[in-house]
């Protein structure tokens, strides 16, 4: 009986050993891949390393941002260093609330947790002086940005902003760390694959309870490449100081390239309120802004164009020959049609006047004329031909060029089932009515125009262009409609007469565009003319081309072009004019 429990005893002690046997195979062998991992994770962190952003430069090679040190405090948490949070929000400055709420919301213990960015000195020295007291805890150096102009050009240069959720699932993204600043607007959101370079990694061992032991391994960041706008800065500069406190939109272009010298719209914003993480209050200030200084009005607004529309229609008239230089029209302050009077701006009227004298002083009777014998068909004609109603091509990510609109017997037809009448064609032929363009539009047109009929896709950046299409107009078509633009600034009588400049020969047109909706019987800003004025300089060789813009301007003579006097001279004044 002894005999036979020993027996049993010693097969039970066999069966034992070969079940431990065989789980200690099954832990080593089959899952210590997996086991090794648990353990190295539990020592190990990897902490990723944004790299430092390239500089963006304007055309002469002014830096127009910079890199500077971004301090923040992060924690790296698991079961053993769940932090006391009122001690937390007391150290740090945040309501223990929201770090409950970043707590809930963390869900890995081998990424640090953001608590607070953009801490001071004062703030660094304070936390580091307590870390012992919170396992885990520490201070992270990152690079942020600086807009050097502040509100200058901001609406082309852009801001940084951290990842959201849409982007998180980029794949273009997902080496960046979670908590990273990428460009979220204009040249810093276009170029940001350029600009934010290659993220590097630390990979640091840590105790028990999450404390930083040493530094295993670390691979470096790889800083972004530089790039040059064809933005000049000076020029930008003193174009957004001529508005004033006006608000509106300004586009300086290169008519032999497409490259963008300025671009305005104002009001504007300040890119550094975004680049350290704008808060919520700030945001809500910004959008709910009834000026909404986010609309960036050069290529999202569209307005009536007034009398600069009068260029594309003396073109045409002067292609299609319905007219002459010396074709003349007696112009008494109105022109009636049926029980309808169709002004001119001039009340008591210009007296006889041809193509020339109604371009320099803006006849709008003259042009009523000129409208009828073309019909709208060769409006619209010449006015696509120059890039009206459709979207110039620029690229602004995330915005949405409009395309302004330019309208025929058909469109309206489609719109408002009613037939285009002659009187359509009379408000049309002085830009008003249906039709509406942008200020980027109005650029490139006076560009298209300056530089003989060659069409060019604007651009931010500097290199050799060439032409999308080219217009083919008559040289005298070209000389004729030059030369009334070179009166309207300097000659007497002329619409900008005041705006004539001493460093360079400047052509123009003005124009006053009427509110939609305006009743005489009110008043008040809102109810003023908008104003334009498009120029080009110099007059023989153009090296820039102007549209501006002035929201409730009210004359473009007297608003408008005295800021686009002022932006073509800030030009010349750093570039000698090649006369």
């Amino acid at each position: 009986m002894i005999h036979k429990r020993v027996n049993i005893g010693f097969y039970l002690i066999i069966v034992l050993i070969l079940i431990i046997c065989l789980r200690l195979w099954q832990l080593q062998i089959i899952e210590g891949e997996n086991y090794k991992k648990m353990s190295e994770d539990n020592r190990l962190r990897i902490l990723k390393t944004p790299a430092p952003r390239g500089i963006i430069y304007d055309r002469n090679g002014i830096p127009l941002v910079k890199n500077v040190p971004f301090y923040g405090v992060s924690i790296l948490l698991d079961k053993y260093n769940y932090p006391d949070i009122p001690s937390l929000s007391k150290l740090i400055d945040i309501d223990a609330k929201e770090i409950e709420q970043k707590l809930n919301k963390h869900n890995s213990p081998f990424i640090p947790l953001k608590l607070k960015q953009g801490l001071s000195f004062a703030e660094i020295a304070l936390i580091e002086s307590r870390r012992s007291d919170f396992p885990g805890l520490f201070i992270e150096a990152d690079v942020s940005r600086e807009y050097l102009y502040g509100k200058v050009a901001s609406h082309v240069i852009g801001y940084l902003g951290k990842i959201n959720p849409l982007q998180a699932h980029d794949p273009d993204l997902r080496q960046m760390p979670p908590d990273a600043f990428t460009g979220q607007w204009g040249i810093e959101k276009l170029f940001d694959k350029d600009l934010r370079g290659l993220a590097g990694e630390r990979i640091i061992e840590v105790d028990a309870i999450g404390r930083e032991l040493k530094k295993l391994q670390e691979v470096n960041s790889l800083m972004g490449k530089d790039l040059r706008l064809s933005i000049d800065i000076n020029v930008q500069k003193a174009a957004e100081e001529a508005f004033g406190n006006k608000n509106g939109a300004l586009v300086a272009i290169k008519p032999d390239s497409g490259e963008i010298l300025a671009m305005v719209s104002l009001p504007s914003f300040d890119p550094n309120a975004f680049s350290r993480g704008i808060n919520t209050k700030e945001w809500i200030k910004i959008i709910e802004d009834r000026k909404k200084p986010m609309l960036n009005r050069a290529i999202q607004s569209q307005y009536p164009p007034g009398s600069i529309f009068k260029i594309i229609t003396a073109i045409a008239a002067l292609e299609e020959g319905v007219i002459d230089p010396q074709t003349k029209v007696n112009c008494t302050g109105s022109l009636n049609y049926g029980k309808w009077t169709f002004g001119c701006w001039q009340k008591k009227g210009h007296g006889s006047v041809d193509m020339h004298k109604a371009i320099v002083e803006s006849c709008d009777v003259y042009f009523y004329e000129i409208g009828k014998r073309l019909g709208i068909d060769r409006i619209y004609k010449y006015s696509i031909l120059f890039g009206l109603g459709k979207e110039t091509g620029i690229e602004m990510f995330p915005l949405k060029e409009r395309k302004g609109l330019i309208p025929n017997a058909e469109w309206k037809r489609e719109k408002t089932n009613l037939p285009w009448y002659l009187g359509d064609t009379f408000i049309s032929a002085i830009g008003q009515g249906f039709i509406t363009m942008t200020p980027i539009q109005a650029a490139l047109m006076t560009a298209t125009f300056a530089n003989g009929g060659y069409i060019y896709k604007p651009t931010f950046t500097i290199g050799g262009y060439e032409p999308l299409q080219r217009i083919t107009l008559k040289p005298e078509t070209i000389r004729i409609v030059r030369d009334a633009l070179l009166g309207v600034v300097n000659e007497p009588g002329g619409t900008a007469w005041s705006s004539r400049s001493t460093l360079t020969t400047i052509a123009g047109k003005t124009g006053t565009a009427q509110v939609i909706g305006k009743d005489k019987k009110v008043s008040g800003e809102r109810f003023i003319d908008h104003a334009w004025f498009v120029a080009f300089a110099p007059v023989d060789k153009p090296e820039i081309a102007v549209s501006v813009f002035v929201e409730h301007g009210g004359s473009g003579g007297a608003t408008a072009a005295p800021i686009a006097k002022k932006t073509i001279e800030a030009y010349f004044q750093n570039n000698k004019p090649k006369q």
